[in-house]
């Protein structure tokens, strides 16, 4: 009895890490190619200079395409801001938050990395790392940041509420980041994203005001959740599951239930097999 147990837990435990894993890579790779085709359109071309119309389509069908790729694999954060949404909306457990961030950052090092590689020498010059408008001061860039983190991560709340849409968010959320982009180039460049604003950053160790990308989306998106999660459409997830949620509890018990339903399933269709060869005896 205590080996079958054992036996169970350790299969729960490795289903539980092989989902995770699958999401934390969807993330990596999802972050990568975000920078990769984000960023890449936003490079100075000398005959060709990008368009501010041109960015923020392409970071539109970027975010549109690979929401639409990971959602059900991991919910397409993509964005450490999300995840810090989701976080303190109580639907992400910290273990899992602090995979997701560790991986968008990775993905978006690599996404950059690569983008670097394949671009010619005299096209990389800032390489689309973000900075703030030389008349736009620190506190109104931050504000920028923290506005249009607030609209992005509200739009990727509503449009991935069971309770509101059924549909794919895809076209919603990349909506939302072509907003953005609208009108905060003018100011930031537009990060939104801690992550896009990190990888090129790394790679070309421009590291100037770069805590304004981290505080602008982070405060704007902590906002955005208290808001959505307990004024627009609270919950009514007590202080329990809250706690189960975020250490990772409420998971385990999640794989757990799904262990029974398929031994009664199983067991149920062997009934129905034992009546069907007793009605034909």
């Amino acid at each position: 009895m205590e080996s079958g147990r054992r036996s169970l837990a350790k299969t729960l435990v490795c289903r539980l890490c092989t989902t995770i894993s699958k999401a934390v890579f969807a993330e990596f790779l999802a972050t990568g190619l975000y920078v990769f085709f984000g960023v890449g359109s936003a490079l100075r071309w000398p005959l060709a200079l990008p368009s501010m119309l041109q960015v923020a389509i392409t970071f539109n069908l970027a975010t549109a395409v690979i929401v639409q790729i990971t959602w059900k694999a991991s919910g397409a954060h993509v964005n450490p801001a999300v995840t810090l949404a989701f976080l303190v909306g109580s639907q992400i457990s910290l273990p899992r938050a602090v995979a997701y961030v560790a991986a968008q950052l990775a993905g978006a090092t690599a996404g950059a990395a690569l983008l670097y590689g394949v671009t010619p020498g005299d096209i990389r010059d800032t390489f689309g790392v973000n900075v703030v408008r030389s008349s736009v001061s620190t506190g109104q860039a931050v504000a920028v940041e923290l506005v249009l983190t607030l609209q992005l991560v509200l739009c990727v709340f509503a449009s991935t509420d069971s309770r509101q849409t059924t549909g794919s968010p895809a076209a919603t959320i990349g909506a939302s980041v072509a907003v953005g982009h609208l009108i905060g180039i003018y100011f930031t460049g537009c990060s939104m994203n801690p992550a896009r604003s990190f990888g090129s950053a790394v790679i070309v160790g421009k590291f100037a005001v770069h805590w304004i990308f981290w505080v602008g989306p982070l405060t704007g998106a902590v906002l955005a959740s208290l808001i959505y999660n307990f004024i627009l459409f609270p919950d009514t997830k007590t202080l329990a599951q809250r706690l189960a949620i975020l250490t990772g509890t409420a998971e385990v018990q999640e794989v757990e239930g799904v262990e029974p339903q398929k031994e009664e399933s199983q067991s149920s269709s062997e009934d129905t097999e034992m009546e069907n060869v007793c009605q034909v005896a």
